[in-house]
């Protein structure tokens, strides 16, 4: 069975940080490989009845959100290693580690958020309808989301501004 091409176009484009979000919900690269596969299989069948092309990115985290929905009552997420993981961008610097410990860290109702608008730029109403959250609601938890970054993330910082200062 081959794809046709524009959908076979889609998934090399949006492939990549679909992963990276499955990951990020599942915390688990096999399960999140498992679950990017059955989500560009549900896409591919559900394809030809999409109606508007210029949502088929929020089509795509919506399918993949749904898949890992239907298989975290399935499979529990177990620890791994994230070495050689980018979860935000290509970029390192010397608290990387540190950083994606953080957002890894977060409880689900505001890495979810986050994790769409950091991974796949949506805006606040996009995430609010992904999500069936309000708007406001949204603002809220990626409000609390970097506070709680910035909690986890400042003894480190104090710490390396006071080493500085000596």
């Amino acid at each position: 069975m081959t794809l046709p091409a524009p959908f076979e176009e889609i998934v090399r484009r949006h492939a990549p940080e679909l992963f990276r979000y499955a990951y990020w919900l599942a915390r688990d690269r096999h399960l999140a490989e498992d679950i990017v596969q059955e989500a560009l299989l549900r896409g591919w069948r559900a394809y030809p009845r999409l109606r508007d092309a210029a949502a088929v990115k929020s089509w795509l985290y919506a399918i993949v959100r749904n898949e890992f929905l239907r298989s975290a009552g399935n499979v529990a997420p177990q620890a791994e290693s994230l070495d050689g993981l980018e979860l935000a961008d290509e970029r390192s610097g010397p608290h990387h580690l540190e950083m994606r410990d953080a957002l890894m860290a977060l409880p689900t109702a505001y890495a979810e958020p986050l994790a769409l608008q950091v991974l796949g730029g949506f805006s606040c109403a996009e995430i609010g309808a992904m999500l069936d959250i309000t708007e406001g609601a949204t603002m809220t938890r990626l409000t609390r989301a970097r506070q709680a970054l910035k909690r986890t993330l400042a003894p480190s910082s104090a710490r390396e501004r006071k080493g500085a200062q000596s």
